[in-house]
């Protein structure tokens, strides 16, 4: 490893982003109601309509880091086609959805340019 090594402690917990369309909403609400079930969540507002660098409807999922080695594993296996980014809240929006991300499914593109990066 090298000195430029990232500290993981920087991390203070996740955003998943499910992404859908008027004929996945059902799949993403079953999606939604098993999170919010079985997994410490707090579930952001639907947004049917595209908001901030997502290009498509989603909504939010946040967790926190002890939440990851369960939830994350669990959404691979249950996502049910549907396209999920997951990403860490290290306090630099754009390296997080920009660098960052983890993506389940097709990656979409993201309207990064309107995203704060720590140094502004």
């Amino acid at each position: 490893m090298t000195a430029n090594v990232a500290d993981t402690a920087v991390i203070e917990g996740y955003h998943a982003h499910i992404y859908y369309d008027a004929g996945t909403r059902p799949v993403a609400e079953r999606l939604r109601e098993a999170m919010g079930a079985g997994f410490e969540v707090q579930l952001g507002r639907w947004h049917d309509n595209p908001i901030g660098p997502h290009p498509i409807s989603m909504y939010q999922v946040a967790f926190p880091v002890a939440e990851f080695p369960r939830l994350v594993p669990w959404l691979m296996l249950n996502r049910a086609g549907l396209t999920v980014l997951v990403h860490p809240l290290t306090g630099d929006d754009y390296e997080d959805h920009a660098t960052h991300p983890l993506w389940l499914g097709p990656p979409l593109p993201l309207k990064l340019e309107i995203l704060k990066r720590r140094s502004d």
